[in-house]
């Protein structure tokens, strides 16, 4: 009974909070920032989370706009994520609004209950998901060491526990012919635009011989000045993942002897340039899992067990699952035919459906909470994660 009036008095930490956190969300939204660019983001987080007893360090890990806020003492050191970078364009068509002001919304609800049980609640942002992969630097940099548990819950257009993401990584290529006319003197040039067709056609024949699952996208962003140049220089940019690291690094080295096989073919000089970052495939904790799933059904959500056919993209909140156990569930805030990424979506985030999934993605977590407070969860968290 004792842990069932914790959870309500959780919820209604969340709920007494919902006009500032859906204007928190709103702002945000409002004004979409790219990564390590989301300073109006940040102050708004931060100062929300100081009003509310938080203690504050920014600018962790090196990073401009990445953040820790802590309230409590000793373990366990339960870690809420929030992201709150946009898209370029599309602003926030991946729902990051709904990410950030729901681990604020959560961790300000758990105040009371860690008050009662111990233990400490850290709210970490974590810029530039979308495009530099702020987690790994933070990874990388120490910040999860000391860390217990991590959730973070992503807005969709389901409601599931056990969204898999794949590893990633990405390079920018380029070629360096040499210009002509490509009439007059066609013999007397070296065309890269062709070094980059014969790339794309090498790793297009190479895409039937990959893993179920693996994937190698990609888009020219320089092809030529004019129809009468044989075209100098050529550029593009490709994304290549797979189920985990050991197949990435197998496809990385498949992809680059496409592109070597390329230049060789046509003359052109090649220069590559890969990614310093690298996400991990998602490990979710199955413990951890089911928790937030008991909890996200309390509110009156039905959770749908993952089903591959919803198709899979990658996180870094795949590399802090490789060092401390994590999930990240995904809440419903659109109808299915909705697409991530989408202007569509960027409306759904700041919409009455987009609030109430804010809220519930708060309470189910500051419920979650409550259950790893809990005699003897934490161990059951961390002996599954050992044994992965």
């Amino acid at each position: 009974m004792e842990i069932e009036r914790l959870k309500v008095k959780a919820k209604d930490g969340v709920e007494v909070q919902r006009q500032h956190l859906i204007q928190l969300s709103l702002n945000i939204h409002d004004n979409p920032e790219l990564g390590l660019k989301e300073e109006k983001a940040v102050a708004w987080l931060t100062c929300y989370l100081e009003k509310n007893g938080f203690h504050v360090d920014r600018g962790i890990a090196d990073l401009a706009t990445a953040f820790q806020a802590t309230y409590g003492h000793g373990s366990p050191r339960i870690a809420l994520l929030a992201e709150y970078d946009a898209l370029p364009k599309i602003g926030h068509g991946c729902g990051h609004n709904i990410i950030a002001t729901s681990a604020v919304g959560a961790a300000v609800a758990c105040k009371p209950i860690v008050d009662q049980l111990g233990g400490t609640i850290v709210v970490l942002g974590t810029p530039a998901e979308e495009n530099l992969g702020g987690k790994v630097n933070m990874v990388q940099a120490g910040v999860f060491e000391g860390i217990d548990v991590a959730m973070i819950v992503h807005p969709s257009v389901r409601n599931t526990v056990n969204m898999p993401a794949l590893a990633c990584t990405g390079v920018v290529v380029e070629f360096f012919g040499k210009q002509a006319h490509a009439s007059a003197k066609p013999h007397k040039g070296i065309n890269a635009l062709e070094a980059m067709i014969l790339a794309f056609t090498s790793i297009n024949s190479l895409r039937q011989h990959i893993k179920e699952g693996a994937r190698i996208h990609g888009i020219i962003t320089d092809g030529g000045e004019a129809a009468n140049i044989v075209p100098g220089h050529s550029a593009a940019e490709f994304c290549i993942r797979a189920a985990d690291k050991e197949y990435l690094d197998e496809l990385r080295t498949k992809v680059s002897n496409c592109l070597v096989g390329a230049a060789t073919a046509t003359g052109a000089r090649l220069e590559c340039r890969w990614d310093d970052v690298t996400f991990d495939a998602m490990k979710t904790n199955e413990t951890l899992a089911e928790l937030f799933k008991r909890n996200l059904e309390s509110l009156g959500r039905h959770v749908e067990a993952f089903d591959p056919e919803f198709g899979l993209g990658s996180t870094d909140v795949g590399n802090v699952s490789q060092v401390v156990p994590s999930i990240q569930p995904t809440i419903a805030i659109a109808s299915p035919e909705v697409l991530a990424h989408t202007p569509e979506f960027a409306a759904a985030a700041a919409s009455e459906a987009g609030h109430e999934g804010l809220m519930d993605a708060a309470k189910a977590m500051a419920m979650t909470v409550v259950d790893i407070l809990q005699p003897g969860i934490l161990d059951s968290i961390k002996q599954e994660f050992q044994r992965s």
